[in-house]
């Protein structure tokens, strides 16, 4: 069972996505397990949905978004903290030259 508080966009990502703030302490339903946050989380931040090993590619959409740099344990908080990002290097303007 998934907490309502919390949205999975694809069957294939490994990650749920906040449907809305939560505070410390607050425990969450991630499949079988329960989980309690331990610091406040806006809405749209993401959470582990199972162990995440370190290299393993982070899905949302259904998309690889970037990959573990460490393992990340289900229910845990899934950002640039713990994420290399596959997005921002393909992305982002090439620098100007003078």
């Amino acid at each position: 069972m998934i907490d309502r508080r919390l949205l999975l966009l694809s069957p294939d990502d490994n990650v749920l996505v906040l449907r809305q703030g939560i505070g410390a302490g607050e425990c969450l339903a991630v499949g079988e397990i329960e989980v309690t946050a331990g610091r406040s989380l806006n809405l749209g931040h993401k959470v582990a949905r199972r162990a995440i090993a370190e290299g393993e590619p982070i899905l949302k959409y259904g998309a690889v978004i970037g990959v573990a740099t460490e393992p990340i344990a289900a229910g845990a908080h899934v950002h640039v903290h713990n994420v290399r990002s596959n997005y921002t290097p393909t992305y982002s303007l090439p620098e100007e030259t003078p």
